[in-house]
């Protein structure tokens, strides 16, 4: 395959529906489009040549660094993409690639020209401290950038707190710690301050860590430094434990929460073990997506029952959650319920309505709600007298650090946000597709919530795992389930895109 530019017809356009949805008034970032033979489309990511014409480009110093020379196909090809779905029919179109990701021969920065910022916002996650540090020896040692601080507090920092000069010997061991080292907060996204603020300063690298949320405010960040003309890349790396950013394979810090949470479902399972009909209830967190319940679940196997987000459930009746605790109980004398933050809200009938300054809406406890209601309802039929014990271990999931596995992830990630913006790519975020790291659009990652889908192999599995039932009251239940979560085929999206482009 030749050169991107040499053998494909790009497009930068507006208004493309296809299988990565409208683009709305709100997603101002043009997409940029590359129809290649067979059915190939690219989603590209900008570039900052761009909109700035003439840029110089320089030798990537990594091609005299011993650590790396040494490295057979080291730098990726200006023509390596990463398809985002691998299970193809055999008639079907080469379908939708992302740019991949990694070290280019060409950088457009010079090392002692780089000022790089990094700042974290939204919610705590294992592995930020690790992003951050990874960034900072990555300018340093791969490229020899010697001038990166921090945002200290979120985006309200960039105009309103002090930063943090950061160097290889202030993040030495901060990956051994939770939480984040810059600090972080919910909101503050002013644009105009902060673009003022990164132009005041003469920063030309913003490294964003943050949730979809998050990933949303760099997109605006990154179009008014478009239209200002500036030569400042903008990086995302897409966090959150909820694991519910879509595109990439998962986000990281939630295999680390997995992993903690499996404690809280331990204890649980020995207290419902210790007490005749003993119940040990668990909410994890999972606001909108139940992932996090989901493979803690799965990676226990104490639990009886998972109730998620996306897959709805009833209390009383035949074939309801009552129904099903006490024939649990009958047959096993104990039972271990994990629940996610967000499961049934719509049952608790003083849902708050107001939301916090992200945006997310604010939810009551389920966890205390459904243990009282349980008991109420034992006590009411005299049937049996139960012993259940609540375990709320919510925040702590998520400000442990890294495990070994998401430390690893981290460091991969923050490396190929690193490599991106030294060759000049800007309002990206970047994540694995498919276990190949790729650089991302922003429009992708904000477009929508990443969800369990519930007609899906993993959700049989684990309702084969615990032996509930799934709580759809009839047929039609299950028909509107796989209408309304089943994916589209891969045949499908791709036409689609590719019919829209053309008619351009």
């Amino acid at each position: 395959m030749g050169s991107l530019d040499d053998s494909f017809a790009v497009h930068n356009l507006n208004n493309i529906s296809c299988s990565m949805g409208e683009v709305t008034n709100s997603q101002q970032q043009k997409k940029k489009i590359v129809i290649g033979d067979d059915g190939y489309v690219l989603e590209d990511v900008p570039h900052l040549s761009d909109y700035i014409p003439n840029l110089l480009t320089y030798t990537n110093p990594l091609q005299h660094n011993p650590s790396y020379s040494v490295v057979k196909q080291y730098f990726v090809d200006e023509d390596d993409t990463v398809a985002e779905k691998v299970v193809v029919h055999k008639n079907s179109p080469r379908g939708l690639h992302f740019r991949r990701a990694g070290p280019c021969q060409k950088v457009y920065f010079e090392p002692d020209d780089v000022y790089a910022c990094i700042v974290t916002c939204g919610g705590l996650c294992p592995g930020l401290n690790t992003v951050i540090r990874e960034i900072v020896c990555g300018l340093h040692y791969m490229y020899g950038v010697s001038r990166v601080m921090g945002i200290d507090g979120g985006y309200r920092g960039f105009y309103s707190k002090n930063t943090i000069p950061l160097t290889p010997k202030v993040v030495n061991d901060i990956h051994k710690r939770g939480g984040t080292i810059l600090g972080t907060s919910r909101g503050g996204h002013v644009t105009k301050k902060i673009v003022d603020s990164i132009q005041d300063r003469g920063i030309n690298q913003v490294y964003i860590i943050g949730g979809d949320g998050t990933q949303r405010g760099a997109a605006v960040i990154f179009e008014e430094i478009r239209r200002r003309g500036l030569n400042v890349a903008v990086a995302g790396i897409p966090k959150t434990i909820d694991n519910d950013i879509p595109v990439i394979d998962r986000s990281f810090g939630f295999d680390s929460a997995v992993e903690e949470a499996q404690r809280a479902i331990s204890a649980a399972h020995v207290e419902a073990t210790s007490f005749e009909n003993g119940i040990g209830l668990v909410k994890l967190m999972g606001r909108d997506s139940g992932f996090i319940a989901m493979h803690a679940t799965l990676a226990s196997r104490d639990v009886d029952c998972c109730l998620i987000p996306e897959s709805p459930f009833y209390l009383e009746g035949s074939g309801g959650l009552f129904e099903y605790i006490e024939h649990r109980l009958k047959d096993n004398g104990h039972m271990v319920i994990v629940i996610a933050e967000g499961a049934g809200q719509e049952l608790v009938s003083e849902s708050l309505k107001s939301t916090d300054p992200s945006g997310n809406k604010l939810l009551q406890d389920v966890g205390l709600w459904i243990s009282e209601r349980i008991k109420e309802h034992f006590s009411k039929q005299k049937k049996m007298l139960i012993n259940l014990k609540y375990i709320d271990p919510t925040y702590m999931i998520r400000a442990i650090p890294s495990n070994a596995s998401d430390n690893v992830y981290c460091t991969l990630l923050a490396q190929s946000a690193v490599h991106g913006a030294m060759a000049g790519y800007t309002g990206f975020t970047v994540g694995p597709v498919n276990n190949r790291h790729a650089y991302i659009p922003f429009n992708r990652i904000i477009e929508k919530q990443n969800k369990v889908v519930i007609t899906d192999r993993m959700w049989a599995r684990l309702l084969s795992s615990t032996n509930q039932p799934s709580f759809l009251r009839t047929r039609v239940d299950i028909i509107k389930a796989n209408k309304d979560e089943e994916p589209p085929t891969q045949l499908s999206d791709d036409n689609l895109m590719e019919k829209q482009v053309l008619a351009k």
